[in-house]
């Protein structure tokens, strides 16, 4: 642990900027595949059936 500790705290990388970018990044992709799914198909897609794992989501016309 002691060992850990001192890697660290020498260390120039900065591990939570990394952490951060690298989690955002997962986050992105996650969310961009959900929107890509619900989106309208391209030609020869639209037969296709949508994967069990990724959510319907319904959009909402306002009236104006």
């Amino acid at each position: 642990m002691q060992l850990l500790l001192e890697t660290t705290a020498t260390s120039n990388l900065p591990f939570n900027a990394i952490f951060v970018l690298g989690l955002g990044f997962i986050a992105a992709a996650f969310i961009g595949s959900i929107a890509w799914y619900n989106s309208k198909r391209p030609i020869g897609w639209k037969t296709e059936e949508r994967p069990d794992v990724i959510p319907k989501v319904n959009s909402y016309k306002v009236n104006s």
